[in-house]
């Protein structure tokens, strides 16, 4: 595909930017398709297939002032110097009063991220998956362990998990005894988004919101190219609603576990273009 390595229209310098985009192009923990390091490469691409006005929001991205750092240099990192580089880069960004904006790579690159911010925030996650684990294969930063590595960082009481539906038996007994709220993607089907989302405000109240997108968490039937897909899953409209419920108090956003081999690119341009929503909401503020 012959179009710029950068993600479209991010045409502002580090310094200009209230926005900075970033790749972790991670997947060394991936334990059923492997290919996550592909996508910020692949997510770049598809942004370049999007016009620069937003039919539904009005807003222009032209306007907006956002920058592609490039990709952190992590690829054949153990997991645990991954997520130390990853803080380490999202400091410097925090010190600029920047909004970190990251294209994984896997679920893992997550706990790299939120380390670097204070304790006093929350994290939504939605995911198809508890990711509750202590360790899996071993390995305490493997994508499966994700909201436990956050919980490490942060009270459980500052994490809320959306459109979850898969857990090991003892990962989601463990979960329940801690306190970890969720809220399953069956009962999002028969009660709604906003029913889930005004559980989730009531829950984490008025704190800063750094939002995670497993693009599992979305249905197989939308975005079919990621690394663990499970049936049964939110749908576009349902994190557009999410986005839109927290948009004035995100400090962050990553999407992950996007597999470019597995599909014809469509995961991939769904991915840019909620990107580009998040850009639009946070960068306009």
């Amino acid at each position: 595909m012959n179009v710029p390595s950068y993600f479209a229209d991010a045409e502002s310098s580090l310094d200009e930017a209230a926005v900075v985009l970033f790749g972790v192009p991670y997947g060394r923990t991936s334990s059923f398709r492997f290919g996550a390091h592909l996508a910020p490469l692949a997510i770049r691409q598809a942004s370049w297939n999007f016009e620069t006005f937003n039919f539904r929001t009005g807003k222009d991205l032209r306007d907006i002032p956002f920058h592609d750092y490039g990709n952190l240099e992590v690829e054949e990192d153990k997991p645990s110097e991954m997520v130390k580089k990853t803080t380490a880069f999202v400091t410097t960004l925090l010190k600029k009063e920047k909004f970190p904006l990251a294209l994984g790579g896997e679920h893992a690159i997550t706990p790299g991220i939120v380390h670097a911010f204070p304790q006093d925030i929350a994290v939504v996650s939605i995911d198809a998956h508890l990711d509750f684990r202590q360790q899996y294969e071993n390995e305490p930063y493997n994508h499966a362990c994700v909201i436990r590595r956050l919980a490490d960082h942060l009270p459980i009481d500052n994490i809320a998990v959306l459109g979850v539906r898969s857990a090991e038996k003892e990962e989601f007994e463990e979960a329940k005894q801690q306190g970890l709220f969720f809220i399953d993607a069956f009962t999002i089907h028969e009660k709604g988004m906003d029913y889930a989302l005004q559980r989730a405000q009531r829950h984490l109240k008025q704190k800063k919101i750094y939002l995670t997108l497993d693009i599992d968490g979305i249905d197989p039937a939308y975005a079919p190219g990621t690394s663990t897909p499970e049936p049964f899953g939110l749908t576009p409209f349902d994190v557009f609603a999410c986005i839109d419920s927290f948009a004035s108090r995100l400090v962050g956003f990553d999407v992950v576990e996007v597999c470019p081999p597995y599909d014809n690119g469509e995961t991939a341009l769904l991915a840019a273009k909620l990107i580009r929503y998040i850009i639009e909401h946070v960068g306009a503020a």
